[in-house]
């Protein structure tokens, strides 16, 4: 039976790709998307969202638009990364409508209709989720599994030397989110070396159809970012991979924190990984990646999303 994933998400290429191999695994039943602020502004990851599943004939997937800004910072996007409009790549511009429900209520309706059915995987900054959080607090109990992407727990940050850009643009939404939770945090102490080849790029790439679209994405941070020999690191895809296949992912428990001070380390993670607090953990922390195994997945994903695109 396919996993029922609503995702919570800022596309960018990176989420596009994850969004990519969600709609086109079997194992995976997208029952909707709500969009955040992150990436670039709320309009555009609306829409990105929308040509994504258009673009895969998946347009009768439900799309709720959320919070246009961060809970308390300023909003930062990142279009020099991921290019003009949040996105790269030929996409058409989505004709359906989205939901007149904000984000933070389809996610708590969703957990109402879906129970124990659903996991909730957030893979933007977090101000929907924390809403939603508000909204009902038992939110946790109610789904069965919720995951974020962002952080980083164990290693450095991507935006200063020690915060990763989803927690960084929103650390009052993140601090709400790793108190009251109990998330899987998927940060770039793996999704680091969540990397595709270029060799396997070239390969998409040379088959044409829809690929042409999906290699613009994968190859979206070597056009502005050295990703160095393994290739470019594809964040987002990373939780999707574990979704599909547990063993993609290793987790450990640990009590943690945000930083929303405003100092050097604003949104950054404060894990305790030696209890030096005595505190219960509150967060799953991804550890460690198969990196051979995500790449199969996101392989197979990739492929019959194409499938769809392209009507073979």
């Amino acid at each position: 039976m396919s996993r029922k994933v609503l995702f919570d998400t800022d596309p960018g290429c990176d989420d596009a790709v994850m969004l990519a191999v969600a709609l086109g695994h079997d194992d995976i039943d997208v029952v909707g998307l709500s969009t955040v602020c992150g990436n670039t502004t709320i309009e555009n990851t609306t829409r990105n969202a929308q040509a994504i599943l258009e673009l895969g004939g998946y347009g009768d997937i439900p799309v709720a638009q959320g919070c246009e800004r961060p809970l308390v910072d300023e909003l930062a996007t990142a279009e020099w990364v991921h290019g003009e409009g949040g996105i790269r790549g030929d996409l058409p511009y989505p004709e359906g409508d989205t939901l007149d429900q904000h984000a933070a209520d389809f996610i708590v309706e969703q957990a109402y209709e879906h129970g124990e059915d659903l996991t909730i995987a957030a893979v933007g900054p977090l101000p929907n989720l924390a809403l939603a959080l508000a909204k009902e607090p038992d939110l946790p109990d109610i789904v069965g599994d919720l995951y974020v992407m962002g952080g980083a727990a164990l290693s450095g940050g991507n935006v200063t030397p020690v915060a990763e850009a989803n927690f960084h643009n929103d650390p009052a939404a993140a601090s709400r989110v790793v108190q009251d939770a109990h998330a899987k945090m998927v940060g770039l102490d793996v999704t680091d070396h969540a990397s595709i080849s270029f060799e396997d790029i070239e390969t998409y790439e040379e088959r044409g159809g829809a690929f042409d679209v999906i290699t613009d994405w994968l190859r979206y941070p070597a056009e502005t970012l050295d990703v160095g020999e393994e290739g470019p690191a594809i964040h987002d895809a990373a939780v999707v991979a574990d979704l599909i296949d547990p063993e993609v992912l290793d987790f450990e428990e640990y009590y943690c924190e945000i930083d929303t001070t405003g100092g050097p380390s604003h949104g950054s993670v404060i894990c305790d990984q030696h209890d030096i607090y005595g505190e219960e953990p509150n967060t799953h922390v991804a550890v460690d990646i198969d990196v051979e195994r995500y790449r199969e997945t996101v392989e197979a994903g990739l492929e019959g999303y194409v499938e769809a695109a392209d009507g073979t």
